[in-house]
């Protein structure tokens, strides 16, 4: 490169900015500056080109010429530091990892996508001192982004003429860099139907090195290299291309440390002063689902979240909510959730057909070299998010499980292949799931509808049901509703708070820690004392403890969502309210106080219970009287008892299923 050239790189980092940036990166120690592309492309066109398209001869250049203005602006840091980068960033366009091609090798591009495994950091040398075996004469190579040690070739000593050359690594005066390997895939709403999300390599040195953790959405400015591969000894004609890191930037990093300017803050502030923002945030969730609104409160709160606490002792209390939806078909349970995954600050949709334990914690995977490297699943990449389960009931049992430790714990624990890891899993779970014979039975307990352990269900805070039941009313206005969103020219559903805005309105939240006020602790704890106190008159457990913390969580939630660092009795007394539709769906009348659904003893509502008493002891009746009971008389006294035709005959048809009654002719009953 010509000397005139690497003088004008040099007057681009005398421009104010970077010399500021220089200033800043030796008062932080930092050995690196972001070079903005479009400020190389305004300050010589040529120049720019250049570094798109000779990377590997530009950049370091580049470098260089940075490192000299800081021999200027802090010649006492440019003294003590031996590697100083320009790390260009922020080119024009991106290119889909799936476009990647031959005619970008050693080429600079920018990719974007999600980190979904990262190997530990290790040493790598950049400059070696090898000494000659023979005659101890030292040389310092570079190694100079080569993929193999490179030695020297041979000792030019008079002494070693002739001899064949040895050397050997002196590591106390050879200089070493860290060194990082991740795995970049395409995100998923840029995945092609039905293809593979496709991975890349990077590998990234120095500073770089621990800027991303799996689950984190980047954009990487890098060089696309590429390495011969082998069979056995041989070496094949193909090559396994991987990228070499030039710049780092995380897009989505936890929901508090997002970017929000001073002129959103005062908008988000001036957005929770108005006393109908639960409404318009209820209004701005999936506003082309008719309806829900106790669901869609429900998620509201799912997505600000609670606080999380850690008492004195060291127990951690979680904050985040987890909800479970069962629903007949149709009811826009995925749409729900599909919804949530793209609206949550970091969100994450899975179905649980094609989910296993190791795709929802992580996965101990062989890398290259032979060593074991973890790759992060589901709930670890939504960590400080959503995570989104589909059809959570179609999950095989043993894979299921390993949801307990995450709900409860929020840890993911995997001990395989040599390594025993606990992972971060800091994540809210959506669940939903159909009902075990396609359509939920009133007559049947929550449990007996729904494929799923006590166990997993107990660490719900909220479960609600959503049953198809035709209503003309309500029918009409879904028609309208979605006939509306179909036809021609009419206007979509125009939400309230625009989608980025919510986004970012729930990111804002999150930094709010709302504390319960006495007026709402006692509301609190008056529900939940009202509600053991059954206890005494059924010896039935209607409530337990984890329902009175999801209570706090949920009213906290309430809370963050007006932006409040207080919850107050309203909110505590609308979290009852949900709780309360909660509870009524999986089955405990809470109006009158007493277990509909006595799942630990019956497993039956108690109502339903009632009427098939009713309907055995009827049956006893006329086989006492006359050895059988027959369908037109039972039917008849049934209807005098008050219970309708259509209940007798599913009542009659459970009971025979049940094997409980049975038929020894056509249109006669008799007790099992």
């Amino acid at each position: 490169m010509s000397v005139p050239l690497e003088e004008k790189l040099v007057d681009f980092f005398k421009a104010e900015k970077y010399r500021a940036l220089l200033a800043r990166a030796a008062l932080t120690n930092q050995r690196s500056i972001p070079v903005d592309f479009s400020d190389l492309l305004a300050f010589d066109e040529e120049i720019s080109n250049r570094i798109v398209n000779e990377p590997l001869r530009y950049l370091p250049a580049l470098s260089r010429a940075a490192y000299k203005q800081l021999q200027i602006e802090s010649p006492e840091y440019a003294a003590r530091i031996t590697n100083f980068y320009a790390r260009v960033h922020n080119l024009p366009e991106v290119t889909p990892i799936r476009e990647i091609r031959s005619a970008h090798l050693r080429k600079l591009i920018m990719v974007d996508g999600i980190v979904v495994r990262a190997t530990v950091v290790k040493p790598m040398l950049d400059v070696g001192t090898f000494q000659c075996r023979y005659c101890g004469e030292k040389y310092r190579i570079p190694q100079d982004n080569a993929p193999r040690l490179r030695q020297p070739e041979r000792c030019v000593s008079p002494q070693c003429r002739g001899k064949r050359p040895s050397f050997e690594l002196i590591q106390e005066e050879s200089e070493f860099v860290d060194y990082q390997i991740i795995g970049i895939q395409e995100k998923p709403e840029d995945l092609p139907p039905g293809q593979l999300p496709r991975i890349v390599e990077v590998r990234l040195r120095d500073d770089l090195v621990d800027r991303a953790r799996p689950g984190d959405r980047v954009l990487i400015t890098s060089i696309l290299l590429s390495l011969q591969e082998r069979a056995g000894e041989a070496p094949l004609r193909t090559f396994r291309s991987y990228l070499d890191a030039v710049w780092v930037e995380t897009v989505s990093k936890e929901p508090e440390s997002l970017q929000i300017t001073p002129e959103e803050e005062e908008m988000f502030k001036q957005m929770a002063q108005d006393p109908l923002i639960y409404n318009k945030i209820i209004d701005s969730l999936a506003p082309s689902i008719y309806g829900l609104e106790h669901i869609k409160e429900a998620i509201m709160l799912l997505l600000f979240g609670g606080r999380t606490k850690v008492f004195p002792d060291g127990v951690k209390v979680r904050g985040d909510i987890n909800i479970l939806l069962v629903g007949d078909p149709g009811t826009a349970k995925s749409a729900l959730l599909q919804y949530v995954a793209s609206i949550a600050p970091r969100g994450l949709y899975t179905s649980g057909r094609g989910t296993t334990a190791a795709g929802l914690t992580a996965a101990v995977i062989r890398e290259q070299g032979g060593g074991m490297v973890l790759e992060a699943g589901a709930t670890v990449l939504a960590d400080m998010g959503v995570c989104c389960i589909d059809e959570i009931d179609k999950m095989k049992p043993e894979d299921r499980v390993a949801l307990h430790e995450v709900m409860a714990q929020q840890t993911a624990s995997v001990a395989k292949g040599g390594i025993v890891a606990t992972l971060n899993a800091r994540t809210a779970i959506l669940a939903a799931a159909n009902p075990a014979l396609g359509r939920y039975d009133p007559y049947m307990s929550f449990t007996d509808n729904v494929n799923l352990p006590v166990t997993l269900l107990s660490r719900f805070d909220l479960i609600f049901v959503l049953r198809d039941e035709p209503n003309p009313e309500q029918d009409r206005k879904v028609s309208s509703h979605i006939l509306a969103l179909h036809s021609m020219g009419s206007p979509t559903v125009v939400p309230p708070i625009k989608p980025e805005v919510l986004k970012k309105y729930i990111a804002y939240a999150k930094r709010v820690n709302p504390e319960l006020t006495p007026g709402a602790l006692r509301i609190l704890e008056d529900f939940y004392l009202q509600m053991r106190s059954v206890y005494e008159k059924t010896s039935t457990v209607t409530i337990t403890a984890r329902q009175l913390e999801s209570l706090i969580r949920l009213a906290e939630a309430r809370a963050r969502a007006a932006l409040r660092d207080k919850v107050t009795e309203e909110d505590a007394g609308a979290v009852v309210l949900l709780m309360k539709r909660s509870l009524q769906e999986v089955g405990i009348d809470v109006k009158t106080g007493k277990p509909d659904i006595d799942v630990i003893m019956t497993g039956k509502p108690k109502s339903v219970r009632d009427k098939l008493a009713v309907v055995l002891n009827t049956i006893k009746e006329f086989e006492d009287r006359k050895g059988v009971a027959e369908e037109e008389e039972l039917k008849a006294a049934l209807l005098e008892n008050g219970l309708s035709e259509p209940e007798i005959n599913r009542i009659l048809s459970w009971l025979i299923t049940e094997g409980k009654v049975y038929t020894p002719k056509p249109g006669c009953y008799k007790v099992a």
